[in-house]
Parts: structure tokens; C-alpha cells; sequence
């Protein structure tokens, strides 16, 4: 079946589809986004009120978990022993001496990730931007902060993002749309020990409603965002931008449609898109421009899987870099035990934050950045169960009483690093795994290389540094990505750039050979940043491709 039903298709239905389709729609451009994944219904599908809450981390209707396969991870150094996984009651949490593929943790479903995301909305710091310039690392940015912070306000005034005066690592021309969330007492803790170390301690800005906002409620501080937000405070991308994009009636939304293949043709243009829809038919549309916005793991993918004898290396694959620069999320969790009840379970998810260490040079020895905040709740560590079975030892009447005395006592700090691209970190076809429509499935490759162990050590240092100062009298858990690739956020393998010779795509997301072909997510970052949650980054971005798009029409 061969149609042309929209000025512009989007694939992927995430921040970066999301976005570039809110703008497109505004404008008056009729768009088409295809997802892979079903639509969630907030207000029904997930399990907050549930007595099986605390069971899932998010409600899954697609495993997500089998869209990709790993290539053996790298060995382990029994030199760096220390950096090891561990639990108190458990003993090192990864078997063996190779480095374990806990999963890339993302999401399949309209809205993407950020149906499950924490809410974190970060502005790239400016100093991560020009990585290859300063530091001969990575690569530089073909645009610069000033060139993208327009875009940063549209997209923190359609999600509705609160945050602090306080924060002044990154240029800002416009307040927040809404005060920044008061912190818990255990983030007040934090925040005292923080200071008695002479760091910084603030409000971290977040997708979260601070106040009623859009005709949606303001947080109710249940610090579950990891599960689905039932009440719609949470900015995920489909209660804001879709939602609204849809409203415009320019926007159509076809949910549980695979693409599997784009065609071209001898005009260096895309001409059509080949897809499955719900009842496994294949489709064809006939694009006038096409938005691909499928992931830093599933974009190149599909790239690579549109070879043809116009690319016979994989579609916009002219340089090579399809799939290379591939960078993952390089993070270090220390939980442990307080010496008061600090009522940790609640609040708001990652709701305080310290960037003193996150340009590229502020670690000694190392370049590259790091950041910190609170997260019992993205140790998973706010309800009975985990703290049953990760935190309370025994058995029996003297564990009830155990669990009595210590729910609500772990005190979490959650550092997360600068990854950079190095050649044993990449995304490309299996040989042997294959998707229900017989296509290859997308492998991911890590190696763990020196800068990031560095980066880690002082990593774990400071959180426990932190936990230490804030009253924290026993570690109970640490994990980290030395032995363990456990991402969510994912950066690279279709990077940016003025030289086609060593970039996929232009400043404005545009493959410098295919005309009507554009990338809008987090493949095309030339660095990660130190630690900054991407999401806004990418939706900024997005909008200005879809600007340029409205110009060049």
C-alpha cells in the first residue's frame, strides 16, 4: 500500500519526535508520527493504586528488553575490585569476571522514555560543548548555547519545568515557568552534609509541576515517576507535547507501526518508507520529509538497515559513522543507612542536585564532568519490598521489627559522568538475533575505558563523602557502570557536525546527503555533558530542526 498522508513523518515517538512534531504542528505542517510501541493511558495503566505497585518499575505492554542484543562485555580487572557492585545482604551483585549487560532501560510506547524518566530537565552546560576544541576529546557542537537557548524556553514553557534561581551553571534569559519544589528532609540532610564538605547543595529543575499548570495537578510527591505518573504532572512527552500537538489537528499519531526500512532513490532523497502496522501488514508511505527519531540504538539501526545500491553502506553511512560514538551513561549509586528516621520513601524524585563538578575540567586528574543528587527513589529503595530484600536481613518477628525501625532511613546519593566515545563502543547489526519481522536486531558494544574508570573512582569517593557528612552510618549497596552497562540515557552513534567526513548529520539534524532527511534525538549529541539528563536538550534541539524544516518549505 503506497500513501502520502502528511507533510512531514516522524519515526519515534519520543522527546525528540514529540517535540519536532508540537512545532511542526503549530506551524501548520501536517505531521504523521509512527512509534513502534502502544499509547498509555495515565489515568489506567499504571499501578500506582495498586497493592502490585512496588513489583514493577514501569508497566511494560512491550518488552523493551529484547529490542536489542549485547556483544560480550569487556573482563574485569581484579585491580579494580573496589568499583565492583555489592549489596550488604547479597554480596557482589555481578557474577563472575566479565562485565554484565543489565539492559538498556528505555521504554517502547508514545511518549517514550520519558513515560518513565524522573523528570530531570537539564540545560547542557555551555563548557561541554566544545570538547574536541578545549580538551581534544569527543567532538565540538555545530551550534552553540546562545544558538539553542530560545529553544530551551519553548520547550521548559510547554513541559512546564520548575527550577531555582539558585542554579547559575547554565546561561538563562527567562525565569523557570515555575518555583522550583520545596526538598525533603532527607534532601535537607544531604544539603547540610554537602556544605559541611563546601559543595553546593540546590533545587534540581525538573518536568514536574511545582503548581497546577496546562490543566494539570502539581506533584502530590509520591516519588514513583520511575513508574508512570497517574495524575499527569510529570512532562512526559505525551500528556505535554503530543497531547498538545494532536489539539492543533495537525498532528496524527499511529501507535504500534514498525518501520523497518527506508527506500531512496537517485535524486539523494528518502522516497519511501516501508512499515508494519498493528496488524503486522506491510505499508509503504510516500514521504515529502522524514524525521527520524528513534533512539541513540535504534536510529542507526534502521539506517544501517536501509542499505541499498544508492547506500550500499546504510542509508546517510557516507562517513562511517553510522552507529560509531556511541555513548552510554556512566553512573555510581551509594545507599546507606542514616542515624534518624528521615521519611526518604517520599518526595519528590531526584529532587536536589550539585553541579560543582560538572564541566569538563572540574575533576582533577580526568576530563570530563560529573554531577550528583538524592535518589533513594532511583535506587528503587521507597518501598517495603526492596527494603525487605535489599536492606533488612533475618528473618521473622525480628525482622518485622528491623523493618520497623529502618523504612525510610536509606539515604541514597546518585552520581552520574561524562562518557566519552571511544572506538570498542559502537552499535551495529546482529549476525544471529533477529526481530519478529526477521530483521536484524540492533548490538550494542561497551568497553569501559580508562578516563571513565578515573571518573568513577572520584565518583564514588565524593557520594560517599556526601553520605558520610549527612549522618549516614553504614553503606548498605553501591552499583556503577564499571561492571555493569545498565544505561538509560544513550548519546552518539549518529553524530552532528560541520564535516560530512566525520559527522552524519548537519547542526540542524539534516543528513548532509539526503535532502529530506533529518535526526531528532540523542544520537546526534557529539558529547554527553556531565551528567546532565538529556531529554530537554533533545526537544530544544528538535524544535530548531523543526523550525528549519518550516523555513525551508
Amino acid at each position: 500500500m503506497n500513501k502520502r498522508v502528511a507533510d512531514v513523518v516522524i519515526i519515534g515517538a519520543g522527546a525528540g519526535g514529540g517535540a519536532c512534531a508540537w512545532a511542526l504542528a503549530q506551524a501548520g505542517i501536517q505531521v504523521l508520527v509512527l512509534d513502534a510501541g502502544p499509547s498509555y493511558d495515565p489515568y489506567t495503566d499504571y499501578l500506582l493504586d495498586k497493592p502490585q505497585w512496588e513489583t514493577l518499575r514501569f508497566p511494560d505492554k512491550l518488552d523493551a528488553t529484547r529490542d536489542q542484543v549485547f556483544a560480550p562485555l569487556q573482563q574485569l580487572d581484579p585491580k579494580l575490585s573496589h568499583l565492583r557492585s555489592w549489596n550488604h545482604l547479597m554480596g557482589q551483585m555481578v557474577k563472575g569476571n566479565r562485565r554484565q549487560a543489565w539492559g538498556y532501560q528505555h521504554v517502547r510506547g508514545i511518549g517514550g522514555s520519558t513515560l518513565h524518566f524522573t523528570g530531570e530537565a537539564h540545560r547542557m552546560n555551555p563548557a561541554s560543548m566544545q570538547m574536541k576544541t578545549r580538551f581534544g576529546v569527543a567532538a565540538d557542537w555545530p551550534l552553540s548555547y546562545d544558538e539553542l537557548e530560545p529553544y530551551y524556553q519553548q520547550a521548559e514553557k510547554v513541559i512546564g519545568v520548575a527550577g531555582s534561581k539558585k542554579d547559575h551553571s547554565r546561561p538563562r534569559y527567562s525565569a523557570f515557568p515555575l518555583p522550583p519544589h520545596p526538598l525533603s528532609y532527607a534532601s535537607q540532610k544531604l544539603g547540610a552534609g554537602c556544605q559541611k564538605l563546601g559543595m553546593s547543595w540546590i533545587p534540581n529543575s525538573l518536568a514536574i509541576l511545582s503548581k497546577p499548570y496546562d490543566g494539570r495537578p502539581q506533584c502530590n510527591y509520591c516519588a514513583n515517576c520511575g513508574r508512570g505518573c497517574p495524575r499527569t504532572d510529570k512532562g512526559s512527552v505525551d500528556v505535554t507535547f503530543l497531547r498538545q500537538a494532536v489539539a492543533t489537528g495537525n498532528c496524527t499519531i499511529m501507535e504500534q507501526s514498525t518501520v523497518t526500512r527506508l527506500e531512496t532513490d537517485s535524486s539523494d532523497k528518502v522516497s519511501g518508507i516501508i512499515y508494519r502496522d498493528q496488524q503486522g501488514q506491510e505499508q509503504r508511505l510516500s514521504p515529502s520529509i522524514v524525521v527520524l527519531a528513534a533512539g541513540a540504538v535504534e536510529t542507526p539501526r534502521l539506517l544501517l538497515l536501509s542499505e541499498s545500491t544508492t547506500a550500499p553502506d546504510g542509508l546517510a553511512n557516507e562517513s562511517g559513522e553510522v552507529g560509531k560514538n556511541f555513548m552510554e551513561t556512566v553512573a555510581w549509586i551509594s545507599s546507606g543507612l542514616a542515624s534518624e528516621a528521615l521519611g526518604s520513601h517520599r518526595g519528590v524524585t531526584v529532587d536536589s542536585i550539585c553541579w560543582d563538578f560538572n564541566k569538563p575540567d572540574a575533576i582533577p586528574g580526568v576530563i570530563g564532568g560529573c554531577r550528583f543528587g538524592a535518589g533513594p527513589a532511583e535506587a528503587d529503595l521507597v518501598g517495603p519490598i526492596n527494603y525487605a530484600s535489599r536492606v533488612v536481613g533475618g528473618w521473622g518477628h525480628s525482622h518485622k521489627q528491623r523493618m520497623r525501625e529502618l523504612f525510610g532511613r536509606i539515604q541514597t546519593v546518585v552520581s552520574v559522568g561524562e562518557c566519552l566515545p571511544n572506538p570498542g563502543t559502537f552499535i551495529d547489526l546482529s549476525s544471529e538475533d533477529r526481530d519478529p519481522f526477521g530483521n536484524p536486531l540492533a548490538r550494542i558494544h561497551s568497553q569501559v575505558e580508562a578516563a571513565e574508570i578515573k571518573r568513577l573512582e572520584f565518583m564514588q569517593s565524593k557520594t560517599r563523602a556526601i553520605l558520610k557528612a549527612s549522618g549516614v552510618e553504614q553503606l548498605i549497596e553501591e552499583y556503577g557502570s564499571y561492571d555493569a552497562f545498565n544505561a538509560t540515557h544513550v548519546f552518539g552513534s549518529c553524530r552532528m557536525g560541520t564535516n560530512p567526513e566525520t559527522s552524519v548529520v548537519n547542526a540542524f539534524g539534516r543528513s548532509h546527503r539526503w535532502h529530506n532527511l533529518y535526526i531528532a534525538d540523542a544520537s546526534v549529541f557529539p558529547s554527553s555533558g556531565g551528567g546532565e539528563g538529556p531529554s530537554l536538550t533533545i526537544e530544544a534541539l528538535a524544535i530548531r530542526t523543526a523550525r528549519h524544516i518550516k523555513d525551508a518549505k
